[in-house]
C-alpha cells in the first residue's frame, strides 16, 4: 500500500521553520498520530514510514557461493535460490519501521548520513544495542549503555558527545536498530 501524500508532506515539513514544525508535531501527538519528522541535527532521524511489503513479494536471487573480502578465490559455477528480504530483515512486521539517518555520530558503528535503518519496536532494548531514542522530544540513534540502572546514549564517533540524562530530562528508548541499508549509487 503506497502513501502518495507522504513525499509532498515531507517536502512541506522540511520547509517549515523549527517552531512551526514543533507545533505541527505536538498537534499530531495530541491527535494520536505520532509525527515522525524531526529537525535535522546530528544523527537525527528525518523520516519514518511503515513497511508495507508483503512477505514473499520481492524474492531476490541468493547465490550458493560466498564472496571473499580478502584474497580472491577461484571462480566456480554456483546455483542460486530465492531469498525474501522481509523474512531476512524483519521479525515483527507490525512493529518495524524504516528510518533515514542524518549526521555522522554513529559512523564508527557503520551508520552513515543517508543510510536507512530498520528499527524494531517489539524488541526489548538491552545494554549494547543500537537504539533509536527520544530525548526531550527529539529522535536520535545511539548505542544504549545501562549500568547500575542508569542509562547513557553513546555516540560511535569520538567527536560527538554521549547523552547522559540529567534531572528533569525526558529520555525514552523508541526501538532497537536491527539492520542498516546502505546504497552506494
Amino acid at each position: 500500500m503506497a502513501h502518495a501524500p507522504l513525499l509532498p508532506l515531507k517536502r512541506y515539513l522540511s520547509s517549515l521553520p523549527t517552531t512551526q514544525f514543533k507545533e505541527f508535531r505536538a498537534t499530531m501527538k495530541r491527535k494520536g498520530r505520532a509525527a515522525s519528522y524531526t529537525v535535522h541535527m546530528s544523527s537525527i532521524i528525518c523520516a519514518a514510514k511503515r513497511l508495507w511489503l508483503k512477505p514473499s513479494t520481492y524474492l531476490l536471487p541468493l547465490a550458493h557461493a560466498s564472496v571473499r573480502a580478502g584474497f580472491p578465490s577461484p571462480a566456480a559455477d554456483f546455483g542460486e535460490t530465492r531469498i525474501d528480504l522481509m523474512s531476512e530483515l524483519v521479525t515483527h512486521p507490525q512493529a518495524t519501521f524504516l528510518l533515514r539517518v542524518r549526521g555522522l555520530s554513529m559512523i564508527d558503528a557503520g551508520l552513515g548520513d543517508g543510510d536507512t535503518i530498520i528499527v524494531d519496536r517489539a524488541i526489548k532494548p538491552a545494554n549494547g544495542h543500537i537504539v533509536v531514542a527520544v530525548v526531550d522530544g527529539e529522535f536520535t540513534v545511539k548505542h544504549l549503555q545501562i549500568r547500575a540502572g542508569n542509562i547513557k546514549l553513546k555516540a560511535a564517533n569520538p567527536t560527538y558527545p554521549d547523552i547522559t540524562p540529567k534531572d528533569g530530562q525526558t529520555v525514552e528508548v523508541w526501538g532497537v536498530v536491527t539492520a542498516c541499508i546502505k546504497q552506494f549509487r
